[in-house]
């Protein structure tokens, strides 16, 4: 009796350390030095990404993570994907990460205004997307931030990005006014396109896209500086001045050599120049030119809009820029 009495003895402490064993750590601080991110690849079963946290150091062993979350976690799923863990996490704190599926989400910014040629090259720089893909057709993008997580193909980020840009412009052209010279959505693109290059400034879309309305109406070349440039480089920085057989240049582009729209967008415009477009200020303006400030002064007639100019070329030559 006595030794089944020790046996048992031995057995209760046995259970009382491996009790222990298993809970101490459970919700107390992990051995991740820093915060660190970690890849779990596709397909991974609880152990194969216990493995992999053992590996990078957020846990401290496999096997016991292993059990403690059989014990006192929920059976819910854990799911693929590259997580941020933080300093110290707890194996509490971990399985809820890797169940919660929060995976690292980075971003594609494309501004207002940028050419699909370099949409292209923002999805290329990603270097933890996958894949090649190809410049998007010329104003298909909706300029914003995309988030995507690591190993995602390129081809589906872009699709996103043209994706967002049909739903807001159909969305915008349902809200269009009668003042809006556009007669169709793809109209507004390429107008909004020029807009988007002319300024800079938010305040000043709506008279810029009603000074183009007007200036189409009546028949006027636009005379828009960035439609000269489009085809030189299909949207990338010239570099240099617009040369004069350039303005000359009939390629379907230039607004110098032609009237009426371009044959295409020049750039992503986003959505205030959409709006500008599709709801233009009321004036009868058929000019502006620069101010001197990153604005512009505007004109109803050729007289004043000439008495700018001069205003204009004086500012530059006192900058020393002419």
């Amino acid at each position: 009796m006595r030794r089944l009495g020790c046996f048992a003895l031995v057995a209760g402490l046995l259970l009382i350390a491996a009790g222990f064993w298993v809970g101490y750590g459970w919700k107390g601080a992990g051995p991740l030095p820093r915060a660190a991110n970690v890849e779990i690849a596709e397909g991974s079963s609880l152990a194969a990404a216990a493995r992999t946290l053992e590996k990078a150091g957020v846990i401290g062993s496999a096997r016991k993570f292993r059990v403690q979350a059989r014990i006192f976690g929920s059976d819910a799923p854990i799911k693929a994907g590259e997580y941020a863990f933080p300093e110290h996490a707890s194996a509490a704190q971990v399985l809820a990460i890797l169940q919660g599926g929060k995976a690292v989400q980075r971003l594609v910014v494309v501004p207002e205004g940028l050419p699909s040629v370099m949409v292209r090259d923002a999805l290329m720089k990603a270097e933890t997307l996958t894949g090649d893909v190809k410049v998007p057709a010329e104003g298909s993008v909706l300029p914003d931030g995309y988030a995507f997580e690591r190993g995602e193909p390129r081809a589906a980020v872009l699709a996103r990005m043209q994706a967002a840009m049909k739903t807001y412009l159909a969305a915008a052209w349902k809200t269009r006014k009668p003042a809006a010279v556009v007669t169709t959505p793809a109209q507004a693109i390429i107008l909004a396109s020029i807009v988007e290059k002319e300024t800079a400034k938010p305040e000043e879309r709506r008279t810029v896209a009603a000074v183009y309305g007007n200036r189409l109406r009546l028949g006027m070349p636009l005379q828009a500086d960035p439609t000269v440039i489009y085809p030189i480089t299909k949207g990338r920085p010239l570099g240099r001045r617009i040369r004069q057989s350039e303005l000359r240049a009939k390629n379907g582009y230039n607004t110098y050599a032609s009237p009426g729209l371009p044959v295409g967008p020049i750039a992503n415009p986003g959505r205030l120049s959409i709006d500008a477009v599709l709801n233009p200020a009321q004036t009868k303006a058929l000019y502006f030119v620069a101010d001197g400030s990153g604005g512009h002064v505007f004109a109803d007639t050729l007289a004043e809009h000439n008495a700018n100019v001069k205003k204009w070329y004086a500012i530059r030559h006192a900058r020393g820029e002419m």
